[in-house]
Parts: structure tokens; sequence; C-alpha cells
């Protein structure tokens, strides 16, 4: 490593196939924290957020839905508040979430900023949302946009999760869902199917995994914390002297 006069060798981790087989392999039902963006009655957001659950459900997962009403304005409550406890214990106990927000003015609603505004990146050595795994999804009251996913999608960076590739956005919301609030089948719908199939198996393949794939170097070497497991750390550090 002597090509390298500005690293610090001892904190390097180089990547290797075998550091993806995790000590141990969780057993449970992958964990899923679902989140929408508004507080009205019929809520289309919340309508393709319970699709989303059912699905979620029968491919074997676990789910718990969010309720946004009564939680505060961020900074405006104590975190000890019971909304924002209830949103920050979901967060920890779950291994991925689904974030659902209509675009409002071309972006995601208020309602729907306050809970990620209201989730810490790290509270008492607790990251509530780092190295989950996330899909984002839109609801549109006219033609399809992709602001709020995109929106969305940055807010997951952020927040250090592992946003999947696909995603959905549901253009003209009131003519996809019938009056029991069931939504119709649709191409719609079909990348609805796609979008929870992809997150599962995401979530599936990083969860053992998750805090090696987000363990970082900057942050071991400021924190003077090695690898844990390194076998490569001595002859690094042998290559330096």
């Amino acid at each position: 490593m002597s090509d390298f006069p500005a690293l610090a060798p001892a904190f390097i981790d180089l990547p290797t196939a075998g550091r993806f087989a995790p000590a141990s392999v969780p057993s449970h039902p992958p964990r899923f924290l679902l989140l929408y963006g508004s507080l009205r009655e019929r809520s289309y957001s919340r309508l393709l957020i319970e699709e989303a659950d059912r699905l979620l459900r029968s491919f074997g997962a676990e789910t718990r839905i969010y309720n946004p009403r009564g939680l505060p304005q961020p900074d405006d409550a104590s975190p000890d508040h019971t909304k924002v406890k209830e949103l920050r214990d979901l967060s920890v106990w779950s291994e991925g979430h689904v974030w659902c927000s209509p675009e409002r003015h071309g972006a995601v609603t208020g309602i729907f900023k306050s809970q990620i505004d209201w989730l810490p990146l790290e509270s008492g050595g607790v990251r509530p949302t780092q190295g989950r795994t996330l899909a984002v999804m839109q609801v549109n009251a006219g033609s399809q946009s992709f602001n709020a996913v995109n929106s969305l999608r940055i807010l997951g960076r952020w927040m250090r999760m592992i946003t999947i590739p696909n995603q959905s956005s549901v253009a003209k919301a009131y003519d996809e869902f019938d009056e029991a609030g069931r939504m119709k089948p649709s191409a719609y719908y079909d990348r609805l199917v796609d979008v929870m199939e992809e997150l599962m198996k995401f979530t599936l393949l990083t969860r053992g995994n998750a805090d090696y794939l987000v363990d970082r170097y900057s942050e071991r070497k400021s924190e003077g914390r090695q690898p844990a497991g390194a076998d490569h750390l001595a002859s690094l550090q042998g290559d330096n002297d």
C-alpha cells in the first residue's frame, strides 16, 4: 500500500466474496415499514401502500404501516413524543421500507417529509435507516410524472438506504382504485407487483450483510475502528512499514 500516501492502511477492508457469507442468516420473515404521505380520508398514497402491504404479507413478510396522523412537525416536540417514538421504533425494527407520497407542487408532501425528518441518521449508536432496503412509489392526480419518486430516491440516499432499481408511479390515481379501496387490474398494478417482488429479493439478499455493505473506510478512520475480521490487516500494515 506504499503507492497511496494519503491512505491509512489499518482501516482498509478489502472486499472479498467470502465476506458475503454472514456468520448467521436471519431466519425470521423480512420486516418492512410502510410510510405514506396524505391524511385525506380517501388517501391514494395510503391505498397504494395498503396494496403493497398485502403483497408483501402474501410473500411471507412481516409488515407495519405507520399512520402519520398526530405526528408533530419536526423540532416542534420532544423525540419522546408518542408518535415520534413509534416511528423510530418501527424503523429500528424494520429491515426494509416502502415509501409512497402524492406529488404536490412537483414534490413530496410535507406530511411525508415530516416522517423522514423525524428519523435521525444516528441516535445513541443506533441508525434507524442505514442499510435497510427501500422501495419508492408515488401517486398523481393527473398525468404520470416522476418528481416525487426522484425526490424519495434522494432522501433514501441521504438516509443511507439501499434503494432498489424499480419504482412505481401511478397517474390519475382516482381512476385506479375501486369503491372498496382496492387497486384495479392494470399495468400500474402489475408494476406494483414487480416492485414488491424486487424489494423482497433485495432484502433477502442483503439483510444478513447490511452492516458490512454500509461499513465505511472514512467512518472507521474517524472512529479509530479497525475492520471487523479483516485477516489482511497485518500484511497491509507490514507493507506500509
